[in-house]
């Protein structure tokens, strides 16, 4: 009788290339029958745990013997783990066996990653080359990629497939979401499950929160944030837009559902232009359903939405030569995606596939020796208070004593996360979870900042800006007193408006002399903005993704606007 441990917590305590030795060990005695051993791997620790109830094995030699799965106590695989470690060694983590502790940081599956590696008792010290996978995963750009569109563009599905073709999800996980998606009569839904994950989102079909997933290509890293395209939930919208680099604006091709997009009060149009206010300064336009019926991957149709939404995406304030490309693509089929198209299915197509236009964009400027600046998008309790959040400015280490604004509360890194890697240092465009002492959970809201002790952010009750009217509520006057909702990197406040000092002449681009009592949609004004609530914000000049905001009230975008100075 052989036995199998199903607790694999004790596994996060080591190294990763003693787990990679247990791996080759493991798979070289087993054939896999169903998922291949790769999709397997991913899942190693879980299957550690599970493996004769999820998966079939033979030997070599026939089928196995009875197994008997048993909870195991930790001394039962400490002198296993002590002759692996010492094993590894020519394999390559950087291990100092006098303490026990790991230099180089492994994968992990949860935030549990703190527990101690366990190190045999010394002999002699071995020194161990740098782990060369993990230097090639730091050494890859990162990129946070919003798809944004109308409501059933196909932005969900385009996302799973995404990660369907760049492995990080197995045949096996679509089969079931296949059947869960025809069980419900909603059989081209299966591949927006990987992206939608609860219940609401797929009994209607409609992302409602933002979507997170990761991918890689060969020379980057993909966060993907899958925006929701109904109307009634913008402000995720607007969440998920104020942390990208790239905008993915997903379109459908199919006969009326483009109309109803682009049409006034359309998502289309509102999700650009809030796209562009936010910072995404560069934009992949795929026109998605190129091979539904009514289309066909028919040139005319393509040509159409390209000529239409050019003129709107240049009023936008996009450089349409520089920084937008269109491609056409089929998200539930896989078409154009990973591969470029085939001359058999689109004769007339010689461009890129998804993935090289992604990775031919250009990474924004970004500045690692900068003011430490992370917007605070969520937070939870984990061995501590956790916060989540992009690094917009600066890098942040283990150890580092920081400020939390605006409440001023100080703190210290005992561990930083980067998607499932525990890493040393980040810095930006990276996507963290950062464990802190020295500040409680409940203390914390989406919109503070995590920022440098001796460069703070500033936290105000108002400020300057200068506006641009988009299109006000029917009846509506913008004057002194008008009152909407500000969206401003995770901040999400009422405001006032309490003074327009200047209106900007659209001809000359200069200011009016007469001081305005009230604009009306399309006008350019300076105004003074309160919050009833200290914010963390700067001057657009100084940080563009801290400066840049919008307006908002009773579910529409009435204004957008950059921070010219604080009050």
């Amino acid at each position: 009788m052989k036995e199998i441990h199903p607790d694999w917590t004790h596994w996060c305590m080591v190294p990763k290339l003693c787990r990679d030795k247990m791996w080759n060990i493991f798979a070289s005695r087993f054939e896999f029958i169903g998922d291949s051993p790769q999709d397997f791997k991913k899942t190693f620790f879980e299957a550690c745990a599970t493996a004769m109830c999820d998966y079939k094995f033979e030997t070599r030699n026939g089928p196995l013997p009875d197994y008997t799965v048993r909870p195991v106590e930790y001394k039962d695989i400490e002198e296993d783990i002590k002759v692996l470690q010492l094993d590894s060694s020519e394999d390559a983590v950087e291990v100092s066996v006098g303490d026990g502790k790991a230099e180089e940081v492994g994968n992990h599956d949860k935030m549990d990653e703190d527990a101690k590696s366990i190190a045999a008792e010394p002999k002699a010290t071995v020194e161990v080359p740098e782990d060369n996978e993990n230097d090639a995963h730091n050494k890859k750009r990162h990129l946070n990629v919003v798809f944004i569109g109308h409501v059933d563009a196909g932005k969900s599905t385009t996302g799973g497939q995404i990660l369907f073709l760049s492995g990080q999800v197995d045949d096996r996980t679509i089969q079931k979401y296949e059947k869960e998606a025809k069980d419900k009569s909603r059989e081209s839904w299966y591949m927006a499950y990987i992206m939608d994950t609860n219940e609401e989102e797929r009994a209607k079909g409609k992302t409602v929160e933002v979507g997170r997933a990761h991918f890689e290509t060969e020379t980057s890293r993909f966060t993907i944030l899958d925006a929701p395209g109904h109307k009634s939930y913008v402000p995720n919208m607007i969440s998920g837009a104020s942390q990208a680099d790239i905008g993915v604006l997903v379109i459908s091709a199919r006969k009326g559902e483009f109309e109803t997009g682009y049409e006034r009060g359309g998502q289309t149009r509102e999700h650009v232009q809030l796209a562009k206010t936010l910072g995404v300064s560069k934009l992949l336009v795929v026109v998605n359903k190129m091979d539904d019926p009514t289309v066909n991957w028919e040139r005319e149709r393509y040509d159409e939405i390209h000529s239409k939404m050019l003129p709107f995406l240049k009023s936008s304030g996009y450089n349409v030569k520089k920084d937008v490309q269109f491609l056409p693509i089929s998200g539930l089929v896989g078409t154009n995606i990973k591969t470029r198209l085939d001359k058999n299915i689109c004769s007339w197509w010689d461009g890129p596939c998804l993935f090289e236009a992604l990775d031919a964009i250009e990474a924004p400027p970004r500045d690692p020796d900068g003011p430490l600046r992370i917007p605070i998008i969520d937070r939870f309790k984990d061995m501590g208070t956790v916060v989540m959040g992009k690094v917009e400015s600066g890098s942040i280490h283990e150890g580092a004593n920081l400020l939390v604004m605006p409440n001023k509360a100080h703190v210290k890194v005992l561990a930083i996360f980067c998607d499932e890697d525990k890493v040393r240092l980040a810095g930006p465009g990276e996507n963290l979870r950062v464990r802190l002492s020295g500040v409680e959970e409940e203390d914390i809201l989406s919109g503070f900042v995590l920022c440098s002790a001796t460069k703070p952010i500033h936290a105000v009750f108002e400020f300057d800006a200068q506006l641009q009217i988009l299109e006000l509520l029917d009846n509506a006057i913008f004057t002194a007193g008008y009152k909407a909702v500000l969206h401003v990197h995770a901040v999400v406040e009422e405001c006032e408006i309490i003074e327009l000092k200047q209106q900007i002449d659209l001809k000359t681009k200069k200011p009016m002399k007469k001081k305005p009592l009230f604009v009306k949609n399309g006008a350019f004004v300076v105004c003074r903005i309160q919050v009833s609530n200290l914010i963390c914000i700067e001057e657009f000049s100084q940080f563009p993704q801290l400066g840049r905001f919008t307006l908002r009230t009773e579910g529409k975008t009435v204004a957008i606007g950059k921070v010219t100075s604080l009050a």
